[in-house]
C-alpha cells in the first residue's frame, strides 16, 4: 500500500507504505510537540496511509518542514536497512526534500505538484 503526505493542497509526496511509514516515524522522534507526535503515531498504528500537514498546528508544520528539509535523508542513509531498494529509496528521499536555494529556512520541501496545482 502507498503512502502520500500532503503538505499543502496540491503539493504532496508519495511512497511505498514502508517508506511512508518509516518517515513519519522519523517524524515522531523528533517532534517537541506529543499532541502532534501521538497523531502522527495514530496514522502509522492504524495504517492510515495518509497525513496533511497542512492541517497541523503552524509550528508544528515549520518542525516538521524542517526535519524533512534538514534531516530525512541523512536519517533515511543511516537508518533504513540495508537491501537492494535501498539505494532507489534513498533517491526518492533526495528527490522529494530538495529546495532551491533561494528558499528561506521555512521554506516547503519541494514535493510532488499535483496536475493542474501550477
Amino acid at each position: 500500500m502507498a503512502g502520500l503526505i500532503v503538505l499543502k493542497p496540491g503539493i504532496d509526496w508519495m511512497a511505498t507504505g514502508g517508506l511512508f511509514n518509516w518517515a513519519l516515524e522519523f517524524l515522531i522522534s523528533r517532534r517537541s510537540d506529543r499532541q502532534t507526535a501521538d497523531r502522527l503515531q495514530e496514522i502509522v498504528d492504524n495504517e492510515l496511509g495518509s497525513v496533511w500537514i497542512h492541517e497541523l498546528p503552524p509550528e508544528a508544520q515549520v518542525e516538521i518542514v524542517r526535519h524533512w528539509r534538514q534531516r530525512l535523508v541523512a536519517a533515511g542513509e543511516q537508518e533504513l536497512p540495508e537491501s537492494e531498494h535501498k539505494a532507489d529509496a534513498i533517491r526518492h528521499l533526495q528527490e522529494r526534500t530538495a529546495l532551491p536555494r533561494h528558499c528561506s529556512p521555512d521554506a516547503s520541501p519541494r514535493l510532488h505538484r499535483s496536475p493542474g496545482t501550477g
